[in-house]
């Protein structure tokens, strides 16, 4: 992996192509990242960057923090992750990383931790489907029978049950880059990426190629 980037999700719109054909886009505010630390074989037993995103007031940053952003010599940031990079060398202290390293038609991956939705059934959660509603039936979205009798008398692990919905760390894989504004660094993916309006979004180039 050579290019990785921390943005922020604004939302959904649409916008039509060269070609007039209309293309769903996500649309990310991408850096700019500033890199706070540079971790070396020698020093950490790895090589990546570690970059800040997202500037945050001085009141609201612990001491440890704190004196880790003034070693770098860089504002205070809200959010701060490590990318393993393979031109690590190529990186410094205090550069920044800006929406320009991707351009159009780069393969990405997204990950962020998706929109959480409390406790939900098993028709909601699973996509179960639901009993007669009428005509005495008093079995109506009930997740069913758990599991046998006496053999094997217990319920096997991972039975699709009612509990927390959402709220996890997902990554969607092969998305497009369909549009790069390097003034305002945005970047316009083709499709839905994963979280809700304004959270934090990891874009990386992608692992595989479909």
């Amino acid at each position: 992996m050579k290019k990785a980037i921390l943005a922020r999700k604004l939302g959904m719109t649409q916008i039509f192509n060269e070609n007039g054909v209309f293309v769903p886009v996500t649309v990310l505010q991408a850096g700019p990242c500033t890199i706070t630390q540079i971790k070396t074989i020698d020093k950490d037993g790895y090589e990546a960057i570690q970059v800040g995103f997202d500037d945050k007031a001085e009141r609201l940053v612990n001491k440890p923090v704190k004196g880790h952003f003034d070693k770098a010599g860089v504002g205070y940031k809200r959010y701060l992750r490590e990318f393993r990079l393979e031109n690590v060398s190529e990186f410094s202290v205090k550069d920044e990383i800006k929406a320009d390293i991707f351009s159009v038609g780069d393969k990405v991956d997204a990950t962020a931790i998706s929109k959480g939705k409390g406790f939900q059934g098993a028709i909601k959660r699973h996509g179960q489907s639901r009993g007669p509603m009428t005509h005495g039936s008093k079995f109506h979205r009930h997740a069913g029978s758990n599991g046998a009798a006496t053999t094997p008398g217990r319920v096997f692990k991972g039975k699709k049950m009612p509990g927390q919905m959402g709220h996890k760390q997902i990554t969607t894989q092969n998305l497009e880059v369909v549009r790069v504004d390097v003034e305002k660094n945005l970047l316009l993916i083709k499709g839905c990426v994963p979280g809700p309006k304004k959270s934090l979004v990891t874009i990386k180039e992608t692992v595989k190629i479909s």
